[in-house]
């Protein structure tokens, strides 16, 4: 008779891109994950998760798992998933001379990483990775595919204050959610939402679906793609014409106020519901809401940031509870991202900020294929899949085709671009490392430590970067690359900090873990005032600050083409564990007046591509806005290619940040 398999709960803590950071309980059988489920140690996360963790093992366990690290074979075309096996001292050796030869020949701005999103730890993402290429003198990666533009008007008008905390909204008797999916990307909000309804709280939703969320609220506005901005400077401009604006509260707490409503004074309900395609009724019944429900909370996203006009839009809406007088109470204010305000910190190395060139992460292929003085010769993809995240996707595709570029990607699975690399290093997932992550939502700081042994041959980035880094001479006294170390010297001078982590407790910053906004936190701008028309994001902008860019569409392309994240991956993250394609959601009424069906099969393109998929007809899409969510892979259609095949590579006006929402398109059926 056999001995009974060993098996253990294991605690741990969720390190991946979203609010929630949950913590978790592992059950680990002879030395391997079989369920992930939720604890109570996160009292927001209230000791459920997520679909997408709850199946991580399976990520774990994938038969695309690198095991071992891999280089290309001599004469393979890119793209053809084509390697052999190495050992790590030979990769490593191979990826370290790379490195110092194109710095040696070009400089080390011919070398270019790129990262974003994949761990969101702050062990495993921006640390020793960071020390490595400043010391090379690497090209600076831009940040700005997602948040660019909320993190400008955060930063410009409030400078990051910490926001409302997720259990406070049970306290609101109006609650606005705009550009935000709970459902999807921040399943913890969604209990205290119900609590609030149960309450008596009215609930406003703006988003052009018909979401969940949206389908059980007093008001949906299902504006057009892009129009966010006018929406918002015709509730404000309505507080002031109205006398409903708090003035006091204005003059004590707020610059720029008489600026702003100069700005805003043109858009009035009727030219603003002609730009967002909603009725103007419908936008004077959410300002009288938003002006009745004492407190409101406005619960701001990260979808009305995605077009050219979105750093302005988002300001426009943070704007909001200033102008109407919602701060200073429990249940009122606003919340968005936390990330900045109770543990904004990594682990550091004295190194001097660098003053290398900076490349957009949004113009990859641009930068790829048209970047010179130096030209790039190296790039080195960790934490980020590109190909699958990037706009202008055929253009990223032309640019990791290129036979003279040299390409490292150090990665979990094989991904769309560790196809295109030159040399693939096995990483580990955050069951395999050690990480400290917060949540940019819940006001929650949590360390983890492996709960399995590293599947294959895969290794934590902090023991990878910290081997190149001394491969190429560039070690320093004080340097370190142990992950207790780096605990260490990620955390701020707290004397309770370090043993409140290690005891597996979450630790919650110095304010609280349910702060009052202009109670207990206020703006952390250079003056602790509001700056309703920061002059930074003013100058920033070619059309000024809350200046509108009218809908790009024309008579070819009529159709807004939006890609939001869905309830089964993460970004583009666990893209492998879905293998069925995905369909093209479609208005019935766009579908009727093509002639298209249910499940035909359909083209949908513009001048920079297209893609060949299934139909779906959506009543919930508002009528001229198809679909095709966030994350897809290769896999995910007939043809290869996903909804950032026709995305722009524009820039937003504020921050800088992608542009996904600004594709227009015209489908055909096939």
């Amino acid at each position: 008779m056999s001995a009974p398999l060993s098996k253990s709960v294991v605690p741990s803590a969720c390190p991946l891109d979203c609010p929630d950071a949950c913590s978790l309980d592992v059950t680990v059988e002879a030395g391997r994950v079989t369920a992930l489920a939720g604890n109570d140690r996160n009292p927001v996360t209230a000791g459920f998760i997520c679909s997408k963790v709850r199946h991580f093992a399976e990520h774990v366990y994938h038969s695309s798992r690198l095991l071992h690290p891999m280089i290309r074979v001599p004469g393979s075309k890119k793209g053809e998933p084509r390697f052999r096996r190495a050992s790590w001292d030979e990769a490593l050796a191979l990826v370290a001379e790379r490195l110092r030869s194109a710095r040696a020949r070009s400089g080390g701005e011919a070398i270019l990483p790129f990262r974003y999103g994949g761990s969101n730890g702050k062990l495993t993402d921006g640390a020793v990775d960071e020390a490595l290429f400043r010391r090379l003198g690497a090209s600076r990666l831009l940040h700005t595919v997602c948040a660019a533009g909320t993190t400008a008007a955060a930063q410009g008008l409030y400078g990051c204050m910490c926001g409302a905390a997720f259990p406070d909204y049970v306290h609101a008797k109006l609650l606005v959610v705009w550009g935000a999916n709970p459902h999807a990307s921040n399943i913890h909000l969604v209990p205290f939402l119900k609590e609030a309804r149960e309450r008596g709280a009215k609930l406003v939703v703006v988003d052009p679906r018909r979401t969940k969320l949206a389908k059980q609220a007093d008001l949906h506005l299902a504006l057009q793609p892009g129009a966010d901005l006018p929406l918002a400077l015709s509730v404000i401009r309505w507080f002031f014409e109205e006398g409903r604006a708090d003035l006091a509260f204005l003059r004590k707490h707020a610059t720029g106020v008489d600026e702003l409503r100069r700005r805003a004074e043109s858009w009035t309900f009727e030219r603003a519901a002609r730009a967002a395609r909603v009725s103007a009724a419908d936008i004077e019944r959410f300002a009288e809401l938003y002006a009745a429900g004492d407190p409101a909370l406005l619960r701001c996203g990260w979808g009305l940031e995605r077009n050219r006009n979105g750093g302005s839009a988002v300001a426009a809406v943070l704007a909001l509870p200033a102008v109407a007088g919602k701060f200073g109470k429990r249940g009122g204010g606003y919340t968005l991202s936390n990330g900045r305000a109770g543990f904004a910190f990594r682990p550091t190395f004295g190194d001097p900020e660098p003053t290398t060139r900076e490349i957009s992460m949004n113009r990859l292929g641009r930068a790829l294929l048209e970047q010179r003085d130096p030209a790039i010769e190296v790039l080195f993809v960790y934490d980020a899949n590109p190909l699958a995240t990037i706009p202008d996707q055929e253009l990223v595709r032309r640019g990791l085709e290129r036979a003279d570029l040299f390409t490292v990607v150090f990665e979990q699975v094989l991904t769309d671009t560790a196809r295109y690399a030159d040399v693939c290093l096995p990483a580990t997932t955050f069951l395999e490392h050690h990480e400290l992550r917060n949540g940019y939502g819940a006001l929650a700081l949590q360390y983890a430590e492996p709960v399995i042994a590293p599947v294959g041959e895969a290794r934590a980035n902090y023991a990878v970067f910290g081997e190149l880094v001394a491969r190429l001479g560039l070690r320093r006294p004080g340097d370190e690359d142990h992950p207790e170390r780096l605990l260490e010297r990620a955390l701020p001078p707290r004397a309770d900090l370090l043993a409140t982590l290690r005891s597996g407790a979450v630790a919650v910053p110095e304010f609280g873990e349910r702060p009052i906004q202009f109670v207990d936190v206020f703006p952390r701008t250079s003056d602790g005032k509001i700056h309703l028309v920061p002059e930074e994001l003013d100058a920033e902008s070619s059309l000024g600050l809350y200046g509108f860019d009218p809908d790009p569409a024309d008579e070819l392309h009529p159709l807004a083409l939006v890609s939001p994240a869905t309830e089964r991956t993460i970004s583009s993250t666990l893209g492998e564990l879905h293998a069925e394609r995905v369909p093209l959601a479609i208005h019935p009424e766009d579908a009727e007046a093509r002639g298209i069906g249910e499940g035909d099969r359909v083209r949908v393109f513009n001048g920079r591509g297209e893609v060949v998929t299934a139909a779906h007809l959506d009543p919930d899409l508002r009528p001229g806005v198809a679909l095709l969510p966030k994350g897809l892979w290769s896999h995910h259609t007939e043809n290869g290619r996903t909804a950032n095949a026709l995305v722009p590579d524009t820039l937003a006006y504020v921050g800088g940040g992608a542009c996904f929402n600004d594709a227009r398109v015209q489908v055909e059926r096939l």
